[in-house]
């Protein structure tokens, strides 16, 4: 028995069933130990959460930060940024839909430092974005609009890219690059010659995918999403 094997089945009842609807007793059935035991591993089911959460957003983190330093130019950082969250979000599910669902379930005493740190990434996007529309790389009528958008499509993929689809993850790395630079009217010639994509890392929490079909507490890709034939099964 190990943290990351409980990690791996605390992600995936709360991202199938919710945190607040998971029991302890339930979660120690899944790893074949009692509760007794379990908490000698994890503490308490929230200690578990807050885990969860701490690396998924370390993870984020590490890898915007890294894609900021390798370069000095707003449009190669912010391709850097767009290619690591939706990397991230892709191979690493349902540890990223607990990080951002589960938020509400902490307590008071754990909710400012996990908010810290969600800030603390939301704002490696603002600062590249507030930098490219100084120096005129980056139009847009308003700024926090254009992030939000931008960080909220990519977590989407979490929803529904599903491994061994049509696409690649590096084609679809690059397809959310280029509807960033779209959203921020950046031209295509912009990022010609730069390599952006890095391969993201998977999580110990993330549990392997299902070997037959999908989860079926998992999002439906939308209606968009299926004409661009983005579902497991094509």
């Amino acid at each position: 028995m190990d943290l990351e094997r409980v990690q791996r089945a605390g992600v995936s009842l709360f991202a199938a069933k919710g945190f607040a609807a998971t029991g302890i007793r339930e979660l120690g059935a899944v790893v074949g130990i009692n509760s007794a035991t379990l908490y000698h591993y994890v503490g308490s089911k929230e200690d578990l959460l807050v885990s969860i959460m701490r690396a998924c957003l370390e993870e984020l983190i590490e890898a915007g930060a890294a894609a900021l330093r390798a370069s000095a130019e707003p449009v190669a950082q912010l391709a850097g940024l767009v290619s690591s969250h939706v990397g991230v979000s892709a191979v690493n599910q349902l540890t990223v839909r607990v990080a951002e669902y589960e938020m509400r379930a902490l307590s008071e005493s754990n909710r400012p430092v996990l908010q810290e740190m969600r800030d603390e990434y939301e704002g490696l996007f603002a600062q590249v974005l507030e930098r490219g529309k100084r120096v005129g790389a980056f139009e847009t009528q308003d700024l926090a609009m254009a992030r939000l958008a931008i960080m909220e499509m990519g977590t989407g993929v979490a929803h529904w890219y599903r491994p061994g689809g049509r696409l690649e993850l590096p084609v679809v790395q690059r397809f959310f690059v280029d509807m960033a630079c779209r959203i921020l009217s950046v031209p295509a010639s912009a990022l010609e010659g730069i390599d952006y994509v890095r391969a993201p890392r998977k999580l110990a929490s993330e549990p392997a995918p299902p070997a037959s079909k999908p989860d079926v507490h998992a999002a439906e890709p939308s209606s968009a999403a299926r004409s661009l034939g983005w579902q497991g099964s094509r």
